[in-house]
This record gives structure tokens, sequence and C-alpha cells, in this order.
């Protein structure tokens, strides 16, 4: 009786914090995105060297998830650096957030790449979990409130334009 006990909590210490590592749901259109802190590159004006979501309120965010083991993460990069220069003074901020457990492999990445917007470093994998990110690269367009406007597996760039087209909309409500 006491080994089936004891193996019983073996299980239970095993697989319960598997369930409870998971997200209740994955985030949704509509839904507030769920907010965090990360260590991140230095941000030009203030200088910080970690990032909340929250502190982007007012602003479109594109948020990215990525590893630099991602094929496709390389071809999105180069997009996302003409996406934040071509709308940042709109209001758009993209804030990339890498997913390595090594970060030397993300900084070789991004010496390879280099970003002109904000990368975030999350090795404990926290964040996606917390967004149910099931896939390498994902993407979410977040509108100045706070609300998630776009949820975008993959990048492919026969996608380009309509992300674009989302981008543009968030941006033009943030005028009205």
């Amino acid at each position: 009786m006491n080994s089936m006990f004891f193996s019983a909590l073996r299980v239970a210490g095993v697989c319960l914090p598997l369930v409870f590592a998971q997200p209740v749901h994955a985030v949704g259109v509509g839904e507030f995105a769920p907010n965090f802190q990360l260590p991140a590159s230095r941000d030009a004006k203030s200088g910080a060297m970690t990032v909340r979501l929250v502190d982007l309120r007012g602003k479109v965010v594109y948020l990215d998830f990525w590893a630099s083991w991602c094929g496709p993460c390389k071809q999105s990069f180069p997009w996302m650096n003409s996406l934040q220069t071509r709308f940042q003074d709109k209001g758009l901020q993209i804030l990339a957030v890498n997913v390595d457990v090594h970060s030397e492999d993300a900084r070789a990445f991004l010496t390879a790449l280099p970003p002109q917007f904000r990368v975030a470093f999350d090795t404990q994998g926290v964040t996606p979990r917390q967004y149910a990110i099931r896939g390498m690269p994902t993407s979410l367009v977040i509108g100045g409130d706070g609300k998630v406007v776009l949820l975008h597996n993959g990048f492919r760039p026969d996608d380009e334009a309509e992300v674009e087209a989302v981008i543009e909309r968030a941006l033009a409500a943030l005028s009205n």
C-alpha cells in the first residue's frame, strides 16, 4: 500500500507541474494581451534594459515570438526592420521575444540580422506559455488599447500585405 501511495505521489509530482505550467487558454483576438516584464536590448530613447508590455499601451505593438533555430524567423527580421522604419512615427513598436534557452544563440542570430526594434529574452519560456504559443515564429498585433487584433502563425512573404493592412488599420484607430 505504501509503495502504491508513493508511486502515485511521484506521478503527481511530475504531471501536476506540467498541467499548471500550461495556460488556461490561448490568447484570442479581442482579448487583452497578457502583460509581461522581460530583460531586453537597450531602448534607444530611455536606455531601459527591461521591457514591460503595459508600458507600450497607446502604441500598436507587433509582438513576435522567435528562436535562433527558426528558418522563417530569418526571413521575418528584414521585413520587421522595414515595418519599424516605415511605421514607428505613426505609433508602431515592434517587440521580438526570443525563446532560446541559451542567450548566446540569440545573440549570434542578432549579430547576423541586426534588429532596428526592441528584442526581449525569455530563456525560461514563461511568456510563450502565457500566450499559448505553439510554433515559431508566432506574432500578434496588439492595438493601442492593449487588445489583440491579429494572431498570426508562421511567416510567409505572401502574408506580409495582409498583416501590414491590419497594422495600418490599428494605427489609424490610434488617431480616432
